[in-house]
């Protein structure tokens, strides 16, 4: 059975047309590649995009949505398997333990806080799974930059940079993810 990539990505229905396409791009390759889908289970956005992409190219999705959501008439209800929970945080859950790797595509507050949430679940070592930050246009320059604030502030160890890959382009996506996942160091500095 083909492993589950979990994709982080934008749910809004007033994106770019670019966005859209490089989520359609993502769910092609995905299934080409031999996964399959986990997703927030939403039809609109790039989260709608990624989902009938992997369908058409003939993969499985799996939808994990709160029940907020879906009564408001916005699941995508073509998921092979769509669970609904009562909470995010049940839906982050589910995600976690479902995917086999993670992939954050341009987003806004959620995608933001679901992909820094197993960020730092990596550098606690409780996820041994590879993460990609898919990098597109520069969309997440400004975070990056705040990412090395943070590591040349002492807020975190260099090493921890090993903990998530940079890609521009969906066709680097598979080759990050198979380089596999480092194992984080620890987390806290020597007292002194």
């Amino acid at each position: 059975m083909p492993k589950l990539l979990c994709v982080y990505c934008a749910s809004s229905d007033r994106l770019d047309a670019k966005y859209l396409n490089l989520a359609d791009e993502l769910g092609t390759r995905l299934v080409a590649e031999g996964w399959d889908l986990v997703f927030g289970g939403g039809r609109t956005g790039m989260m709608g995009a990624v989902a009938r992409a992997v369908k058409k190219a003939g993969g499985r999705v799996v939808g994990v949505i709160p029940e907020f959501i879906k009564v408001r008439e916005l699941a995508y209800d073509e998921a092979d398997e769509l669970v609904t929970v009562i909470t995010m945080r049940e839906r982050k859950l589910l995600l976690e333990t479902r995917a086999d790797a993670f992939v954050a595509l341009p987003g806004g507050w959620g995608t933001l806080e679901e992909i820094v949430e197993i960020l730092t679940l990596r550098q606690l070592n409780v996820v041994r799974k590879p993460c990609v930050l898919l990098n597109y246009g520069g969309f997440y320059d400004p975070l990056l930059q705040l990412f090395d604030r943070m590591q040349e502030q002492h807020f975190y160890k260099e090493s921890n940079r090993s903990l998530y890959r940079v890609v521009g382009s969906v066709a680097e996506v598979f080759p990050a993810i198979a380089a596999g996942a480092a194992p984080a160091d620890p987390k806290w500095y020597e007292t002194r």
